[in-house]
C-alpha cells in the first residue's frame, strides 16, 4: 500500500490532455437536387488551378439551367436560380470535433497494463479479506460488522489511489481538452460577396458556397478556396507563411500554372482559405468550402494522425515493466506457496490440510500485495507534474504529461525552419552603395526583426530627412522610407509589422540608418519614417507588376513642391533603366558597362548567400505633366501616364541608381549553439519547409545543419524531389544525418515522420504554421511555437515554447533525460523497499523463525518510509553527464535486467539484514542455547521467556528499525541512479533531505511514545541496540556503490554499443 500522503501534492498538479478524436466523416458533397431545376454547384476537381476558367465554371455550375460565363460571374456574381439550400451544400465551416464520453475517459484510463495488475491484486487482496472476515465472524460468533474497514483496509486504499488518480486525469483531460475550433477562427466572420447582381460588404462566411464570387481587398483574410477573376490594380500579394512555410509574399496572377500537378507553392491563381491578401485587391470564384479546403484538409490530416498516434516511449516502458513485474510477483507468490507446503498439515491447522493451505495461499497473496507498488500511477503523474513546473520556468508549457519524459529519448528533430529557425521577420542584413573612387561598398547591417535596434557599419553619421540630400545613402533611406506602404508598429511586447515583410525590412533599415530614439516602443518604431513623411507627400503610386518588377512613387516636396520619382525592385530590371549611379559623396556620374556589372556582379553575391535583393533609384527628370499633376494618389485615373499602368516602365526610364539592399529572413541567434548541443547529444536534426532550396541550405549552414566538416554532398531536396526517390535510398537518407527537405507541403511532413517513426527512430516535430499541424500531432511530441505559433499548431503540439526559442528545446530535452533519470530512480526505490520486505519476510518462513515484521509494521514502513522519499527523488537534479550520452532507445525498458538483478541484491541485503538484527536478538537471550532452539521458538520448553511479548516486540521493533534506516539511506543513496554519491551528493536534492528526515524523526517519535508505540508495537531502544541497528544497516551504502560502480561499467559498455550502431547508421556524422 503506498502512501495517501502523495495524493495531496498530485491534487495540485497538472494532468494530460486527451488525445484527438479519430477522423469524422467529411461533409456532404454538393450534389444535384434530383429532378428540380436548378442544382448545387459541385466541389471544384483535384486542381482548380490548372483547370481552364471555363471548364471550371462548368464543373462547379453542373445542372444549373444554364452555365454563367466568367464575364457575367465578375458581374452579376452567382445567379439566383442556381442557389442551393444551404443544408445542401453544407455551411463553409470545418466540422466540430466529436465530445469524448466520460465512460471512454473511464475506459481510457483503465486501458494501462498497471492499473489491471492493480485492480487484479485489490480484487484478490478483497476475495481473502472477505474470507478472513468471514472466519472472525464464525469465530465470534458474529457478524463481524466492527472489524469490516480494518479487514478490508488493504484493498481499499489500493482503490482509492487508483479512483483519485482516474478522476484527476479525467478532470484535467476536460479541462486542459485540445479542440480544433481555431482552425474555424482562421476564416473571417464576413466576407464581400456578389451574388444575384448584389454585392453584400457583410456576408456570413458561413453561408459561402463554391460558385459565389467574392471581392478581397488589402488586409482581408480570405474566406475559402478562391480561383482569381480579375486583379484590381496591377498586383495582388497574399502571405502564406502559415498554411504552406513560405516566408516571403507571394504573388499571385491569373494565369493557370504550367505544370500538371502543382503544389500549393505553385497555384499561383489561387487564394487559399485562411491565407491573408497583402496587397492589391482581386475578385474571386470560391471553388471549395469547408472540409475541402487546404485547412480542411489539414483537419482531416490532424484527426487521422491523433488516431494513428503510437503509445508514447514512456508508455511502452510502463506497460512492459507492468508486464515483469507481474511475473516476478507470480513468482513470488507462488515459491512462497510451494515452500510452506510441508506445513499445510500444522496443528495450528488442527491437521487440516485444505486450512493450512488456504493460510499459506492468503500469505503469498500478501506477500504479492506487498511487491506491487500501488501508489506507482499517482507517483509518476506527480513527477510528470514537477517536470511540467520546472519546463514552464525554462519557457515550456506542457500541454500532455507523457510528453514530457517522450523527451528525453528523442532521436530526430523536425523542425520547420521559418519562425522556429528563423525569425520570421524580414531583416535588411547588407547595404550596398557606391564609393567615391567608384568601387562598390557592402556595408553589413545588425539586429534583428522589425527592432530598430541595430545599425549600418561605418555610416559616416546618421542619415535623417533633414539632409544633406545629395548623399547615395540620403536617397537610400529617402526610397526605403517613402517608396514603402508598411509600417512598423511597437508596444511593450515587441514590434510588429503592418504590411508586407519586405517592406516593412526596409522601413526598420530607415530607423537604423537614422539617429536613435530614446522614446516609447511606440515612437522608437517610425522615428525617422516620420520626420521623411513630415517633409514629402506621397503624389501617385506606380504599383508593381510582374512584367517590370519594380514599384515607384512620385512624391513632392512640401516645402519647395519640386515632385521625385523613387523607385525599388528587382536589380536586373531597375539597372536596366537606370543611366547614371549617385555617389556617397554626392556625385552623379554615368552608368558605365563597368559600374553595371560591379552592381550586378554584387547583386550576384548578395544572391548566393541567399539575399533577397532590391535595388534602389530615384529620378528628378519626370515628364512635365507630372511635374504639374496637383491631385494625389487617388485621383491619378484620368491622367494620361500615371492612370495607365502601361505607361509605368516608360516613367521608371533614365533612373539613377543609388544602392542595393540584401534581406533575409535570419536564422535566431542562439539556433546554432543548440544545435550543436543536439549534435553532441546525439540527436539528429532534418529541417523541412515549404521555402526555396536554397534559401533554405543557407539556414541550414548558418545553424550548424550543416557544417564545414560534412564529407560528401549535402542532403537537400526539393519537391517531390526526394519521394521519386526509390523506397530503399529515401530509408538510407533518413537513417544518417541532417536532412533538409524544401517545397514541401503538408502531407510530406506527415510522411516523413511516420517513416522515421518506422526506421524505430523518436522524432519530435518543431512548427508554428496550419500546415505544421498534422505532423506536430502525428510525432511523438509535437513542439509549437508560443509567440509566432497559430493556435492550430498549440493545440495539435504536445508542448509549446513560450519564447519560440529553439534553444529552449535543449533544456527541455535535458529535463527530459532529468525526468526519467527521476521516474527510475524512484521506481527502483519503491521495488528495491518491497524486494527487501519480501525477502525478509521470505527468508524468515523458509527458516521457520518469528515474524520480523507483522502487518502493522508493513503498514508503517509504506506508509512512512517509502511515500515522502519516493515523492522527494521527483525532484532529483540533473546528472552532470545527462547531455553527453546518446538517446536511450524507445523500446529500453525502466527496469532493465541488469537494475533489476542490482536491485535483488540490494533487497537480498535488506532481507539478510533486518532477519539477520532479529536473530542478534533472539542469540542474545540467555535462554536461547543454538540456533536450533530459535528454530524451534514456538515449541522450545527451556527458552523460558526468551519469545515471550515483550522479547518479540524489541525484535521486532529492532528489525523495523534497520529496515527504516536502510531505506533512508537508500533514498539518500537514490539521488542518481547510477552516480556515486561523492559525485552527485545527497543535498543536491533539499526536498530528499526533508523526505527522509521527516519520516526518520517520525519513526523516532512514535517508538518513544508509550501510547503510539503501543499501537504500533514498537518498543524504545538502548544505545547499544541502536549501534547493532546501524551496523547491520550502514553496509547498504557500501553494497550501493559497489552496485552503481558496476553500472557504470555496463551503461559505458551500452554507451559504446548505441555509438557503434549510430556510427554504422551515419547517424553520428552530418
Amino acid at each position: 500500500m503506498r502512501p495517501l500522503l502523495l495524493l495531496l501534492p498530485l491534487l495540485l498538479s497538472p494532468g494530460p490532455t486527451a488525445a484527438l478524436p479519430a477522423p469524422r466523416k467529411s461533409l456532404p458533397t454538393l450534389a444535384s437536387r434530383g429532378g428540380s431545376s436548378s442544382a448545387a454547384p459541385a466541389a471544384a476537381g483535384p486542381h482548380a488551378s490548372t483547370s481552364d476558367l471555363a471548364s471550371l465554371i462548368s464543373s462547379l455550375y453542373a445542372g444549373c439551367p444554364s452555365i454563367p460565363s466568367a464575364a457575367s460571374l465578375l458581374s452579376s456574381g452567382m445567379p439566383f436560380p442556381c442557389l442551393p439550400p444551404l443544408s445542401a451544400a453544407g455551411p463553409n465551416s470545418l466540422p466540430p470535433k466529436p465530445k469524448t464520453s466520460v465512460l471512454a475517459r473511464v475506459k481510457g484510463e483503465l486501458d494501462d497494463q498497471l492499473v489491471r495488475i492493480l485492480l487484479g491484486v485489490a480484487a484478490l487482496s478483497a476475495a481473502f479479506s472477505y474470507l478472513e472476515l468471514r472466519e472472525a465472524a464464525g469465530a465470534a460468533g458474529a457478524k463481524g460488522g466492527g472489524s469490516l474497514l480494518g479487514v478490508f483496509v488493504e484493498p481499499l486504499v489500493i482503490l482509492l489511489i487508483l479512483v483519485v488518480n482516474a478522476a484527476l486525469s479525467i478532470y484535467m483531460s476536460v479541462a486542459a481538452e485540445a479542440s480544433l475550433s481555431s482552425l474555424a477562427d482562421l476564416n473571417p466572420a464576413t466576407c464581400t460577396v456578389l451574388r444575384g447582381s448584389v454585392l453584400t460588404p457583410d456576408f456570413p462566411t458561413s453561408r459561402l458556397l463554391p460558385g459565389d464570387v467574392v471581392h478581397l481587398k488589402t488586409g482581408d483574410r480570405v474566406p475559402a478556396d478562391c480561383r482569381l477573376l480579375s486583379l484590381t490594380g496591377g498586383r495582388l500579394g497574399a502571405d502564406e507563411a502559415a498554411l504552406t512555410g513560405e516566408a516571403d509574399t507571394v504573388d499571385k496572377s491569373l494565369p493557370p500554372p504550367g505544370v500538371a500537378n502543382p503544389v500549393l507553392q505553385q497555384q499561383r491563381n489561387v487564394l487559399f482559405g485562411g491565407t491573408c491578401v497583402t496587397a492589391g485587391g482581386c475578385a474571386a470564384l470560391v471553388t471549395a468550402t469547408g472540409s475541402r479546403t487546404e485547412i480542411g484538409k489539414i483537419q482531416a490530416s490532424v484527426m487521422e494522425a491523433a488516431a494513428e498516434a503510437p503509445a508514447t516511449p514512456l508508455q511502452l516502458k510502463l506497460d512492459a515493466f507492468a508486464g515483469k513485474l507481474t511475473k516476478i510477483v507470480g513468482g513470488i507468490c507462488v515459491a512462497c506457496f510451494v515452500a510452506s507446503s510441508p506445513k499445510f498439515g500444522d496443528a495450528a491447522f488442527d491437521g487440516k490440510v485444505w486450512k493450512g493451505a488456504m493460510h499459506y495461499a492468503k500469505v503469498a497473496v500478501a506477500l504479492g500485495v506487498a511487491a506491487i507498488p500501488e501508489g506507482l500511477p499517482a507517483v509518476i503523474t506527480l513527477c510528470l507534474s514537477l517536470g511540467t513546473g520546472r519546463m514552464a520556468r525554462r519557457n515550456v508549457i506542457v500541454r500532455r504529461l507523457p510528453s514530457v519524459e517522450t523527451l528525453g529519448c528523442t532521436t530526430v528533430i523536425c523542425t520547420d525552419k521559418t519562425g522556429t529557425l528563423t525569425t520570421n521577420m524580414m531583416t535588411a542584413v547588407a547595404l550596398t552603395s557606391l564609393q567615391a573612387d567608384e568601387s562598390v561598398l557592402t556595408r553589413p547591417v545588425s539586429g534583428v526583426g522589425y527592432d530598430p535596434a541595430g545599425d549600418v557599419a561605418s555610416l559616416p553619421s546618421p542619415v535623417t530627412a533633414a539632409g544633406p540630400p545629395s548623399s547615395s545613402l540620403y536617397e537610400i533611406a529617402q526610397v526605403a522610407s517613402l517608396c514603402n506602404d508598411a509600417v512598423i508598429t511597437g508596444s511593450a511586447a515587441g514590434y510588429g509589422r503592418v504590411g508586407e515583410p519586405t517592406e516593412a525590412a526596409l522601413a526598420a533599415l530607415v530607423e537604423k540608418m537614422g539617429e536613435a530614439s530614446a522614446g516609447e516602443p511606440g515612437e522608437r518604431a517610425a522615428f525617422n519614417k516620420g520626420g521623411w513623411d513630415g517633409r514629402f507627400r506621397r503624389v501617385a503610386t506606380l504599383e508593381f507588376n510582374r512584367d517590370r518588377k519594380s514599384m515607384g512613387v512620385v512624391v513632392e516636396e512640401l516645402a519647395g513642391g519640386k515632385k521625385k520619382l523613387l523607385v525599388k525592385g528587382a536589380p536586373q530590371s531597375v539597372v536596366a533603366r537606370c543611366t547614371h549611379v549617385r555617389l556617397e559623396n554626392g556625385k552623379r556620374v554615368p552608368l558605365t558597362p563597368a559600374l553595371r556589372a560591379k552592381f550586378l556582379e554584387e547583386t550576384s553575391a548578395l544572391a548566393k548567400r541567399p539575399l533577397r535583393t532590391l535595388a534602389l533609384a530615384t529620378s528628378d527628370s519626370l515628364p512635365s505633366s507630372i511635374n504639374s499633376y496637383t491631385g494625389g494618389p487617388d485621383d491619378v485615373g484620368g491622367h494620361k501616364l500615371l492612370g495607365d499602368p502601361s505607361k509605368f516602365a516608360e516613367i521608371e526610364s533614365g533612373l539613377t541608381l543609388v544602392g542595393l539592399v540584401g534581406i533575409k529572413d535570419p536564422a535566431r541567434p542562439e539556433v546554432a549553439g543548440a544545435i550543436k548541443v543536439c549534435t553532441k547529444a546525439g540527436i539528429r536534426v532534418m529541417m523541412i519547409t515549404g521555402d526555396a532550396k536554397d534559401t533554405a541550405v543557407a539556414i541550414a549552414r548558418d545553424v550548424n545543419i550543416f557544417t564545414d566538416e560534412d564529407t560528401g554532398p549535402i542532403k537537400a531536396y526539393e519537391g517531390r524531389e526526394f519521394f521519386e526517390l526509390p523506397e530503399s535510398e529515401q530509408l538510407d537518407v533518413l537513417r544518417t544525418g541532417n536532412a533538409v527537405f524544401c517545397r514541401t507541403e503538408p502531407k510530406d511532413k506527415q510522411t516523413l515522420v511516420k517513416m522515421l517513426q518506422g526506421l524505430g527512430e523518436v522524432p519530435a516535430m518543431t512548427g508554428d504554421g496550419v500546415n505544421d499541424a498534422p505532423a506536430l500531432q502525428q510525432a511523438a511530441i509535437g513542439i509549437a511555437m508560443g509567440i509566432s505559433g497559430t493556435e492550430v499548431a498549440k493545440e495539435a503540439a504536445d508542448m509549446v515554447l513560450v519564447d519560440d526559442n529553439f534553444a529552449t528545446i535543449v533544456a527541455a530535452v535535458e529535463e527530459g533525460r532529468c525526468i526519467y533519470n527521476s521516474m527510475q530512480a524512484f521506481i527502483c526505490f519503491l521495488i528495491s523497499c518491497n524486494i527487501g520486505e519480501i525477502f525478509c519476510i521470505f527468508i524468515a518462513s523458509l527458516l521457520g523463525l518469528p515474524a520480523p515484521l507483522t502487518a502493522m509494521h508493513l503498514l508503517w514502513v509504506n506508509l512512512v518510509t517509502d511515500g515522502p522519499p519516493a515523492t522527494a527523488l521527483g525532484f532529483n537534479p540533473p546528472d552532470p553527464d545527462v547531455m553527453d550520452a546518446s538517446p536511450r532507445r524507445s523500446d529500453e525498458e525502466i527496469m532493465t535486467g541488469w537494475l533489476l538483478m542490482r536491485y535483488m541484491l540490494t533487497g537480498l541485503y535488506v532481507g539478510v539484514a533486518t532477519v539477520g538484527v532479529t536473530v542478534w536478538h533472539f542469540m542474545n537471550q540467555a535462554d536461547v542455547k543454538s540456533f536450533g532452539d530459535l528454530r524451534r521458538w514456538g515449541s522450545c520448553a527451556s527458552c523460558g521467556s526468551a519469545f515471550g511479548k515483550e522479547s518479540m516486540t524489541t525484535s521486532q521493533t529492532l528489525a523495523l528499525t534497520t529496515l527504516v534506516v536502510m531505506e533512508m539511506l537508500k533514498a539518500l543513496s537514490a539521488v542518481s541512479v547510477d552516480n556515486s554519491l561523492f559525485v552527485v551528493p545527497s543535498w543536491k536534492n533539499k526536498w530528499l533531505l526533508l523526505g527522509v528526515a521527516v519520516p526518520s524523526l517520525l519513526h523516532v517519535l512514535v517508538m518513544s511514545s508509550e501510547k503510539f508505540g503501543g499501537i504500533f508495537g514498537m518498543v524504545p531502544l538502548n544505545k547499544v541496540q541502536w549501534i547493532k541497528v546501524m551496523q547491520f544497516a550502514a553496509p547498504i551504502l557500501v553494497v550501493d556503490e559497489v552496485l552503481k560502480a558496476v553500472g557504470r561499467k555496463v551503461n559505458r559498455d551500452d554507451e559504446k554499443l548505441r555509438k557503434a550502431d549510430r556510427v554504422a547508421r551515419g547517424g553520428w556524422s552530418h
